[in-house]
């Protein structure tokens, strides 16, 4: 009970009290619980199923039966699996983008330099800057969340206006912006809409899904649901969405077509989807480290490409897609690495 109280005093420190004001008035409104309700059933529910106090409401606590809510994986489980599975000593291959991209090479088509390296070699700069896409992405080694990324047109650049914007947005990285798939255009041009993949080794190195989720930028050059965005729950064999995309957000509803371009989500079918699943399960078996990985895939014209890998996957964009609490498939694998690992 002590490590569940010291958590509720790390997420108050993290809160988005902007957020938690308007899902709180939101629910007042549509469900007649009064802020002093929520507050308590916020903390009570956090420290019976380990989630953040935000998680109360993006799990949609506040209407569901006690019955399904011990299902959730949230913040605090998420936290003791991810470090069970993912050891803090093999994370910088996931962590640091620079060395994801020269581990994983093999799967990244794209091209891609560091600051240090165009500063040294502007001809890396000007291959860059004659890119087909016409565009540049900046990024940081360590950015989450697509939390400070830029996307920058590239007639606007010379090597010496490039490397001067990377270190005034303190982006050490700059890639080749990855032209997604037409049909994958269609349904949202405003960004790259990647494919989220979860998969887990099993202690005799097998290779499983734990799901996979379209994310769908809406009006957003990232397709991040922290940003807003959607995300849809994609059928494992087939490829196909096979429900409504979701937001994070419980003000907003779901959406079985696009808001803005209006093409259906449901039912989209993912190009390639034998070839990205095979990617990723080859990209997963190259560093069986970390047994627990959140794959980020774009989609070409060509096949599939790795974007970047978590360690630390979003717990929100695995369950509320299906709109169920999954934390029962992390437990069966759980409980098998313990009892291997005790023999």
């Amino acid at each position: 009970m002590l490590k569940r109280i010291l958590y509720i005093g790390y997420y108050i420190k993290k809160l988005d009290w902007q957020k938690l004001s308007k899902f709180s008035s939101f629910v007042k409104a549509h469900y007649h619980r009064s802020a002093v309700h929520q507050i308590f059933d916020i903390v009570i529910n956090s420290l019976i199923y380990n989630i953040s106090l935000l998680e109360y409401y993006q799990f949609r606590f506040y209407k569901l039966p006690k019955s399904e809510r011990s299902s959730f994986a949230g913040t605090g489980y998420m936290y003791e699996y991810q470090l069970l599975m993912n050891p803090k000593n093999y994370r910088s291959v996931l962590e640091d983008k620079r060395i994801f991209l020269k581990h994983f090479k093999n799967f990244i088509k794209h091209d891609y330099a560091e600051l240090d390296q165009i500063k040294s070699d502007r001809s890396m700069a000007e291959r860059l800057l004659k890119n087909d896409a016409g565009k540049l992405v900046l990024k940081s080694h360590d950015g989450q969340c697509g939390q400070g990324i830029e996307v920058i047109e590239t007639q606007q650049l010379n090597p010496e206006v490039l490397i001067e914007r990377m270190e005034a947005t303190e982006n050490n990285i700059v890639e080749e912006y990855v032209n997604q798939h037409d049909d994958l255009m269609r349904l949202s041009p405003s960004g790259l809409n990647t494919i989220r993949i979860f998969s887990q080794l099993t202690e005799r190195d097998e290779f499983v899904l734990l799901g996979c989720r379209l994310r769908i930028s809406v009006n957003s050059v990232v397709d991040n649901m922290a940003a807003g965005n959607l995300a849809a729950s994609i059928d494992d064999v087939t490829g196909i969405v096979n429900g409504p995309g979701v937001y994070s957000d419980i003000t907003l509803q779901e959406a079985e077509i696009h808001p803005i371009t209006k093409v259906p989500i449901l039912g989209f079918k993912v190009p390639f989807w034998e070839d990205t699943l095979k990617m990723v399960k080859d990209a997963h078996l190259s560093y069986p480290q970390c047994r627990s990985i959140g794959w980020d895939v774009a989609i070409t014209n060509t096949g599939p490409e790795l974007i970047e890998g978590n360690h630390d996957w979003c717990k929100l964009v695995w369950q509320l897609p299906v709109g169920k609490g999954l934390k029962p498939i992390l437990e069966g694998h759980r409980r098998e690495f313990l009892k291997a690992k005790n023999k």
